[in-house]
């Protein structure tokens, strides 16, 4: 049994809570993209663990692995590891020796790319977490990239480096005209520091024994018959393929990487469940397009400020304040399409109880024209205007108390909103988030029980 939870928006849906509940049902929890710009907010009994590169199931005990298609900052997966033992945790993690390593020089440049893209004035620039993830990507697509493989092999790391480094520097001084030494971000070039520290993360990756050929890996977990969890950073809608590019992330967290990112095969992931991840509205860290954003007149702006603080809506990763907008079902047809949900799970019901007013976006008008899908480019996608529809609004409820006595406990409003999204999407809820513990959960299906 195989279960795909991917984020449907633009990430920051709630997936970490999904994937620590259902996590418990699974044996291995699988990171297959991203790095540690993937925020994840996991609570339970009332404590908070945030992760950004660590799967969510390391708090429940399940085996975490970092997938062939995740870029890993060692750096950060040792602190966060540290942490969780200083809070009484023992997370088990595995890392695939094909998985790309981060190197500091990676995110020097991601923030220098940022900077000149802000000064170009052409309005280019992404707003990334500036951890380095796309030019580590850029890296691997160039077939210079360090693998995790590399760091257990000294002579091979210093081999790497030195081809690799003096073209970084090269591009630093030479391209963007930067003095490295004049603000003091030459450790992060310096091939003879770079060696000894991340020979150093080798010999501990081999100490703990962490490191794993990720598909032979999986293959035997699942010949033993464990149940495997595939965990997506971001969303849908910055996926480098299937997103509004250029504001988009450099991997993709559609169900299809799933496979490509872990090394199991495509029937294997297919044949179990996609269950995509809805936040009951829609939120965005970082530029590019959203239409149903909030951010007209004092009114609109209350209300994404009413919103934003009832659903601590600040980046996990970066503390940034997320826009905030009425739910895109355009956006949910698209995403259930490229991923092939097999079900949903609506988060955050419970931030919209209260309000005076519910609007969901069902389509756009652009050019003239209406449309139920999201326009492949962004330049299309800024001209859409949306059409909504008002939906009842429902009253306070106390989410401990609805989440023990299951869905029929939500006020009428709230399962008329879940059902009005169903029916749009076709695709059935499996679970309703109404509070941020795990167990402020309603699920009407487990899927390991599909």
């Amino acid at each position: 049994m195989t279960l795909t939870i991917v984020g449907s928006q633009l990430g920051d849906e709630g997936k970490g809570a999904l994937v620590d509940r259902w996590g418990g049902d699974a044996d291995v929890v699988v990171r297959y993209q991203g790095g540690d710009n993937a925020g994840h907010t996991v609570v339970e009994g009332g404590a908070e663990y945030k992760l950004s590169l660590v799967p969510s199931g390391a708090v429940r005990g399940t085996v975490g692995v970092l997938g062939n298609g995740c870029v890993v900052n060692p750096r950060t997966l040792f602190t966060e590891i540290d942490d969780l033992r200083e809070r009484g945790l023992d997370p088990d993690v595995r890392v695939a020796r094909r998985a790309h390593v981060i190197m500091p020089y990676h995110r020097v440049l991601d923030g220098i790319e940022e900077e000149v893209k802000a000064d170009d004035d052409a309005g280019d620039e992404v707003g990334t977490t500036g951890r380095g993830i796309g030019p580590t990507y850029e890296d691997k697509a160039g077939r210079r990239g360090i693998r995790v493989a590399d760091l257990l092999d000294p002579d091979a790391l210093r081999q790497k480096l030195d081809y690799v480094v003096p073209q970084k520097r090269a591009l630093v001084e030479d391209v963007y005209g930067l003095d490295l030494d004049d603000d003091n971000r030459a450790e992060a070039f310096d091939v003879d520091a770079l060696h000894e520290e991340f020979a150093a993360i080798g010999e501990r990756l081999a100490d703990e024994g962490m490191t794993v050929n990720c598909s032979d890996y999986l293959h035997r977990r699942r010949e033993a018959g464990d149940a495997i969890v595939f965990e997506g950073a971001q969303g849908t809608h910055i996926d480098v393929d299937h997103g509004n590019y250029p504001f988009v992330t450099s991997s993709n967290p559609t169900a299809g990487a799933a496979a490509v990112g872990s090394g199991v095969g495509v029937t294997t992931v297919g044949d179990g469940e996609v269950v995509g991840i809805v936040k009951a509205y829609l939120s965005r860290v970082g530029e590019g397009p959203l239409p149903t954003e909030l951010d007209g007149d004092a009114d609109e702006e209350a209300l994404a400020d009413e919103i934003r603080e009832k659903g601590g809506e600040f980046g996990t990763v970066t503390g940034r304040p997320r826009r905030i907008g009425w739910l895109d079902l355009p956006m949910l047809r698209h995403s259930a399409r490229v991923s092939g949900f097999t079900g949903v799970a609506v988060n955050h019901v419970d931030v919209l109880a209260g309000l005076d007013e519910l609007k969901v976006c069902t389509g756009y008008e652009i050019d003239g024209e209406e449309t139920d899908t999201v326009p492949t480019t962004t330049d299309r996608w800024e001209r859409c205007e949306p059409i909504y529809e008002t939906l009842d609004t429902w009253e306070e409820f106390d989410s401990a108390a609805v989440a023990e006595a299951g869905y029929d406990a939500l006020p009428e409003a709230a399962r008329e909103y879940l059902e009005f999204v169903a029916d749009e999407i076709d695709t059935p809820v499996y679970a309703v988030g109404v509070g941020p513990d795990r167990e402020e959960t309603v699920e009407l299906t487990n899927p390991f029980d599909e």
